[in-house]
């Protein structure tokens, strides 16, 4: 088990592997209590250790698509001196994308409770993969994100987007659903691009292209989702000195600890790099152990 000693705090991330403010934040509790988790090396399934110990933690990066078993645990996340920020994702997607996401309008009103609480600097908006086929067209996601923008002014400082990325996993689960999805050459991405800028920017949002900087074209951004610059202006009392550390082509993230298990996520999302499949999915949430050392006992997997 490999347990790096920590000289200065580091980031956590919870997480890009699956949605523990939906699905685990009873089991993230108790190893805030406990000070420590472990996770798998994705790559050799090696189990590493990490401290949680609020000395030991800058801060927090969660990642939800529902955020509402998240709101009752703040109290208690706030009290122990945890710093956090939150990545909310809210496209407004069909079923057929989306089969088992909260509704768009609930999470809009987890956002404004998220927001009201922690300030609308922390809870980061967004609006990806944007999955193009011949009915989801640039002018459906144009309305939808002007009427997401809308209901999010003055809740929300930035908006991370992405054109969705088919690798082969995500290809065969949205041929599966039978998804004719299309991967549009730049120019038309850029046309809607802009269409969207003008809208967020209209809305006081600035738009943020996660990892495709050939996206960033006149008020956008190529910004990184685990962004040390605002992580140590958000939290500035104690050290932060992340260098960066990509996680694939185009990103800028920081250096963070994920403490996440892939395939263990329920919402099913069609176009997910992160979950293969869904039955094992359901499979493993039902075997994990709320109090155990890891989200997944090894021996479940």
């Amino acid at each position: 088990m490999t347990s790096p000693p920590s000289t200065v705090p580091i980031i956590i991330s919870a997480s890009r592997r699956t949605d523990v403010p939906a699905f685990y934040m009873p089991w993230l509790m108790a190893r805030l209590r406990a000070g420590s988790a472990t996770y798998p090396n994705p790559f050799n399934k090696q189990p590493c250790q990490v401290s949680l110990r609020p000395d030991d933690v800058h801060s927090i990066v969660f990642w939800s698509k529902s955020f509402r078993p998240f709101l009752p645990h703040m109290d208690a996340l706030d009290s122990a001196g945890y710093h956090y920020v939150c990545h909310y994702t809210i496209t407004g997607a069909p079923r057929t994308l989306e089969p088992r996401v909260p509704d768009w309008r609930v999470n809009l009103e987890v956002f404004r409770a998220l927001a009201g609480r922690i300030g609308p600097r922390r809870v980061l908006w967004r609006f990806d993969p944007i999955v193009l086929t011949d009915t989801l067209d640039a002018a459906y996601y144009a309305a939808r994100f002007e009427m997401l923008a809308r209901a999010l002014t003055g809740y929300t400082e930035r908006c991370y987007f992405s054109f969705a990325t088919y690798y082969a996993k995500a290809a065969r689960r949205l041929a599966a659903a039978g998804v004719a999805f299309r991967d549009p050459p730049l120019d038309e991405r850029l046309a809607l691009v802009r269409t969207l800028t003008e809208m967020a920017t209209a809305c006081g949002i600035t738009l943020l292209a996660c990892c495709q900087p050939e996206l960033a074209v006149g008020n956008v951004r190529a910004e990184s989702c685990v962004d040390a610059g605002l992580l140590a202006e958000l939290f500035p009392d104690r050290p932060l000195h992340a260098e960066a550390r990509p996680t694939r082509p185009g990103c800028g993230c920081a250096a963070s600890r994920d403490i996440g298990v892939y395939d263990t996520c329920l919402f099913g999302c069609r176009y997910c790099y992160a979950t293969n499949d869904d039955a094992r999915a359901a499979a493993w949430h039902g075997r994990h152990d709320p109090s155990g050392e890891q989200l997944i006992p090894p021996s479940s997997q």
